[in-house]
């Protein structure tokens, strides 16, 4: 009886190891990405190139999708437009869009920015989702008015606030729902900020700055396919575009403790972690190396035939295998390694 009870208990420890599913959902009531009629989702863009106006539905969409430019004989986008646009289903007389905004999934409001002129996504909201031990970030930007609170405890589908069209590059014809979602790159991004910008930052660590996003349509997407999909899978199959190596320390990178499913198992003496980064800077990976290095040096470039700098969003430079980290390179890598002094 007694290893009978055993078995059990070990069956039902392991049964609580696996990770629960994520209850996911779209923040408004526009479900055309679903049905696929992604220009009735995605607000577009007005854009004008060599003299041609076109209002492409994809510039609302994730990735490099805006401010093209010719190289080389080739239209290059180069813009990074680091969450998803979503058009309003619902309008009063006056134009003004009247869709509600919900939370993706459950957590608690972190932040709540009420003043539409301190950010360019105007009057914005940033829920945090406790998935897999870990913090996941979701933000709602260009709202017309918040009705959550910080500290509230929200569930999927709960409202916030209200689609509107405040903070910049946005007006009522355009009015839409700015959605990101991603990780935080630093607990201390306020001492990061002072070094590196003279404005003052009203955001606290939930500044856009400091929360790196993910391409939550293919998220939702894949998710969708799979409802098992958990975040971590789907971070790691992104593509590295470089990896940079950087000198390791006596103790992990905060940013990995707090996201330990990043980490690479080596056997190697740890000399240095090797970072893998998507072509829009977010980290995939930590891999423990053996390479002795001085500071970040990259490591490794996805070949292309095109100078880096349209690639990475001016984060690498120069081609083919003559390639390094710019000045907004490796200010990334300091914040994701907390290598910058505290202020005073």
């Amino acid at each position: 009886m007694a290893i009978k009870w055993f078995i059990f208990i070990g069956l039902f420890a392991i049964t609580n190891l696996k990770v629960q599913a994520i209850e996911l959902v779209l923040p408004t009531e526009n479900n055309h990405l679903f049905s696929g009629q992604l220009d009735r989702f995605y607000m577009y863009v007005d854009r004008t190139f060599e003299g041609a106006v076109t209002k492409p539905w994809e510039g609302g969409s994730f990735g490099f999708v805006r401010t093209p430019i010719r190289v080389n004989g080739d239209v290059v986008l180069t813009k990074f437009h680091e969450g998803i646009d979503i058009a309003p289903i619902k309008r009063d007389k006056a134009g003004n869009p009247l869709d509600l905004v919900m939370s993706i999934s459950g957590g608690k409001v972190v932040h709540a920015s009420q003043i539409a002129g301190q950010s360019n996504y105007g009057k914005y909201v940033v829920v945090e989702h406790d998935w897999e031990q870990s913090k996941v970030y979701s933000l709602y930007a260009h709202l017309a008015e918040i009705t959550a609170q910080v500290g509230d405890v929200v569930r999927a589908g709960s409202v916030l606030g209200r689609m509107g069209y405040t903070g910049s590059g946005i007006n009522q014809i355009r009015a839409h729902l700015h959605l990101e979602l991603g990780v935080l790159m630093s607990l201390r991004f306020e001492d990061w900020h002072k070094q590196n910008f003279a404005t003052p930052n009203h955001h606290g660590i939930f500044n856009g700055i400091n929360l790196a996003g993910v391409d939550v349509a293919s998220f939702f997407l894949a998710h969708r396919e799979n409802p098992n999909l958990t975040f971590s899978e789907f971070v790691l199959s992104r593509q590295v575009q470089f990896k940079a190596l950087v000198p390791a320390e006596k103790t992990e990178p905060e940013f990995l403790v707090r996201h330990p499913w990043m980490k690479r198992q080596s056997d190697v003496v740890l000399k240095s972690w090797e970072i893998g980064f998507t072509s829009t800077g977010h980290v995939v990976s930590f891999t423990p190396s053996s390479k002795e290095v001085n500071q970040a040096t990259v490591s490794h470039i996805r070949p292309a035939e095109m100078n880096q700098t349209y690639l990475t969003r001016g984060l690498i430079s120069g081609n083919g295998n003559e390639v390094a980290l710019t000045r907004d390179g490796s200010r990334l890598v300091s914040l994701i390694l907390d290598n910058f002094p505290a202020s005073k």
